[in-house]
């Protein structure tokens, strides 16, 4: 087939053809058609450029920086308080001002105006607006009221019927029906925000996500007995979540299935015998017995309060508990192969290990060994004696083993790289796979262990791990965690308290690398090394959770020392527990809940961040809470010099109220504890120098990327500007 890049040399007559080809030196081209090639790519480029000039003609297929363009021609405003947009041009500015100017907004920007008023389209700019699944309600239905006897209605107003257990298992959620007396606080209110009222229209909204996970092992209770299962492969309890079944029709109001909420006991057993909305494939969730590929069926599943297990199905059943993600069968019916579960679980954003589709990147000209049902190699392991058998003993190709399931691999694994050589253990894409590493040897430690020489990479990519940490020594080059979660604690317990909580993630053993997280969740970080003899070791953190399961625990600390040696680079990340490091080169929209110590504090800077009191860092600029306790200092220094007479403001006052700045700026988290799905999100009482604290006005931490105060701004004033005349539409955090 002829190259595209001949195409203008294929026109030419063939007289002309044959006599470039006649100049031509050995198998290369000729100086003709050589100089067509060239033609030819420019040519491709204003092709390719006419071709893009067609597609930004149109809202659904223009370029991000074109979004902002047509929104002006239609007459689009962005929110003013939301913040101003970013430069196109940048990736953290096209990245927000994917937030500002959504392209979902400005599509239906038109449709909006014509349907402004019905309370169908508030849910509509819940999802288009904000990016958040939404149902809007009509308060003043609720309301306790006096029925005219000329025109009664039946359903409103009623007083609460204790037996009717559904009624009474919504009340003051988005799906409540019963009645309330009138609440005179506005829903818009910014201090105290009030529901129940004639004018009162609410908009609930679901932040957290549902993520699936297909066919995976439950994990067995054996402490409570054989018959006892959890959905989640850790042993913790966990609700269950809806997988949203879009609507019929865009114009109806949601229902439960509508929206990714956790599943109800009650809600659940509504729909029995078949669970149409909640079980089967494609679902919120399923349940196998053993390898089967026939599924439970739904006739066999019975609801019930598993809290203490207490509860026992009869033979030919089993239970399910969707608030706490237990399943019971009967004592004597134990399955004997096990349970293969596919369930979905509530979490803010795509990090740590899970089912979402992220970049895939592995060294170039690497070899792939494929792991998994139905894949070449079973295990881990057996996939690592491949590399190392086609290596033969020298430098072998670059290695990628990729997982192409979310099983359990429960393996020990001992990794040794030579000079050059570069592992990526990586999960396909969309799934999560589970290393659950044991304790195999009674005198040695049993954590994944990498050993390698000068030049060596080793990359753990999109993993959860389990049951140990990882421990790397040698002369690796660069280690990299990306999308995975080494579990903070080696494991977690139902309530999700960590199981070891002293034990380190990743202990570093005399390493001269280089460490990269990136959108990870893990444990603390352990540095053995002699700070006399070798340089400190560079580690960045970005968009990711590190969890010392504590405020009091190092997050990054060395045994016996002081500080580690560690130049620490961390950018939007939650840090639980101490930081003891060498330096930090730079420190950005990131949330220390434990005290920051820093040896060498001439290098390096911290910005827009959240420091504890009686931390020893690098300068700081914008840094809470030291910058609003200057300013409280600043307005009580005002205060005194506009008194009559002008006068100094006593030091006593200035430290009670620096104090009182202190305890007032805290970071509040809905859950400090991995496994709950509220887990390091910000709470709604959070203060805004920390919710809206970071250097673009995005909340500081792991979730800036999410942008939320952003959104919530931009949907605030939608609703101001497309609810019906006389009403006040405020928004409610269902999750």
């Amino acid at each position: 087939m002829t190259a595209p890049t001949d195409r203008l040399f294929d026109l030419l007559p063939v007289i002309y053809r044959l006599r470039d080809a006649e100049r031509a030196e050995g198998d290369g081209p000729g100086p003709l058609q050589s100089l067509l090639r060239v033609i030819g790519e420019q040519v491709d480029v204003v092709e390719d450029d006419i071709t893009r000039l067609y597609d930004n003609w149109f809202i659904e297929t223009c370029e991000d920086w074109v979004v902002p363009y047509i929104a002006e021609l239609i007459g689009y405003r962005p929110v003013s308080a939301a913040g101003r947009t970013g430069d196109p041009r940048d990736v953290e500015g096209a990245r927000r001002n994917r937030r500002l100017v959504p392209r979902r907004e400005v599509a239906g920007t038109l449709g909006f105006r014509r349907r402004k008023g019905t309370l169908a389209l508030l849910e509509l700019l819940g999802a288009d607006v904000a990016g958040w699944p939404a149902r809007a309600a009509e308060l003043y239905r609720n309301l306790l009221v006096t029925q005219p006897i000329n025109h009664l209605h039946p359903r409103r107003g009623r007083t609460v019927d204790l037996r009717h257990g559904e009624a009474l298992d919504l009340i003051d959620g988005p799906f409540d029906r019963q009645a309330h007396t009138v609440d005179v606080r506005r829903p818009t209110s910014m201090r105290t925000r009030g529901r129940h009222n004639i004018p009162s229209v609410a908009l609930f909204v679901w932040r957290l996500r549902p993520y699936s996970v297909t066919r995976t092992p439950a994990y067995c209770d054996e402490d409570e007995g054989q018959h006892c299962y959890t959905f989640s492969v850790l042993g913790n309890d966990g609700p269950l979540f809806t997988r949203p079944v879009p609507e019929r029709d865009p114009w109806t109001i949601a229902r439960e299935a509508n929206v990714p909420a956790p599943i109800r006991r009650r809600g659940l057993e509504a729909e029995r015998p078949d669970y149409r909305s909640w079980y089967g494939p494609g679902r919120s969730f399923q349940i196998w017995l053993g390898r089967s590929e026939q599924p439970v069926p739904p006739d066999q599943i019975v609801v019930a309060d598993l809290t203490d297990w207490h509860y026992r199905p009869l033979a030919g059943t089993l239970a399910v508990d969707p608030v706490r993600g237990r399943i019971a069968f009967p004592p004597r019916h134990a399955p004997r192969e096990g349970v293969r579960v596919s369930y979905h679980y509530g979490f803010s954003d795509d990090l740590g290990g899970g089912e979402y589709p992220r970049p895939i990147r592995q060294p170039p000209q690497a070899r792939i060994y494929r792991v998994g049902e139905g894949e070449t190699y079973l295990r881990i392991r057996d996939a690592l004696e491949q590399w190392e058998h086609d290596r033969g003993g020298a430098a072998a190709p670059h290695a990628v083993i990729e997982i192409g399931d979310s099983g359990v691999y429960v393996e020990q694994l001992t990794l040794d790289l030579h000079e050059g050589e570069q592992l990526q253990i990586r999960a396909a894409d969309r799934r999560r796979p589970v290393l659950r590493l044991l304790d195999w040897q009674t005198g040695a430690p049993d954590a994944l262990s990498v050993r390698g020489a000068a030049g060596s990479r080793f990359t753990l990519d999109g993993l959860l791990v389990t049951g140990r940490g990882i421990e790397v020594q040698g002369e690796v080059t660069c280690l990299s965690l990306r999308h995975s979660t080494l579990v903070p604690g080696w494991g977690i317990g139902c309530d999700c308290e960590p199981r070891r909580p002293a034990e380190p993630s990743l202990t570093l053993t005399d390493f001269r690398g280089s460490v990269t997280i990136e959108r990870s969740i893990l444990g603390s970080i352990q540095v053995n090394a002699n700070e006399v003899t070798t340089d400190p070791v560079s580690v960045t953190l970005a968009d990711s959770i590190l969890d010392a399961t504590s405020a009091e625990r190092e997050a990054i600390g060395a045994p016996g020392c002081l500080v580690a040696p560690v130049v620490l680079t961390i950018r939007r990340t939650t840090v639980f527990g101490e930081i003891q490091v060498h330096a930090i080169q730079l420190g950005e929209n990131t949330i220390f809940d434990g005290v920051l110590t820093v040896a060498r504090r001439q290098l390096g800077c911290l910005r827009f961040c959240y420091v504890p009191p009686h931390s020893r860092t690098p300068r700081r600029y914008h840094c809470q809470p030291r910058q609003a306790e200057a300013a409280a200092e600043e307005a009580l220094r005002d205060e005194a010099a506009r008194a009559e007479p002008p006068a100094v403001p006593d030091p006593g006052d200035i430290e009670r109220a620096r104090e009182l700045e202190r305890e007032r700026v805290r970071p509040r988290f809905n859950s400090v504890r991995y496994g709950a799905p509220t887990y390091a999100q910000l709470a709604d009482w959070c203060p805004p120098e920390i919710l809206r604290g970071a250097d673009d006005e995005s909340e500081m931490g792991a979730f800036h990327d999410l942008f939320q105060p952003q959104r919530e701004a931009s949907l605030r004033a939608r609703l101001e500007e497309f609810t019906p005349a006389g009403s006040d539409a405020g928004v409610i955090h269902a999750t």
